[in-house]
């Protein structure tokens, strides 16, 4: 499952890209991945995808009224 701590580093690593650094790491299914300017797209999906799996969770948590 997805962490907010896993979305926030994933950010970090795209932001890193964007201010010109050349690599930039994260770790992804228990895998160190390192993402390059060449393969952003690659990390923008990823977000994406954290994203979604974050607020699917956070809605399905807000139907359970005790």
């Amino acid at each position: 499952m997805a962490t907010q701590a896993q979305l926030d580093e994933a950010r970090a690593a795209l932001h890193a890209l964007s201010i010109g650094k050349g690599v930039a790491s994260i770790q992804k299914d228990g895998r160190k991945v390192d993402y390059t300017p060449a393969n952003v797209g690659s990390l923008r999906a990823y977000i994406r995808e954290l994203e979604s799996v974050l607020a699917s969770s956070q809605r399905r948590r807000a139907f359970r009224v005790f």
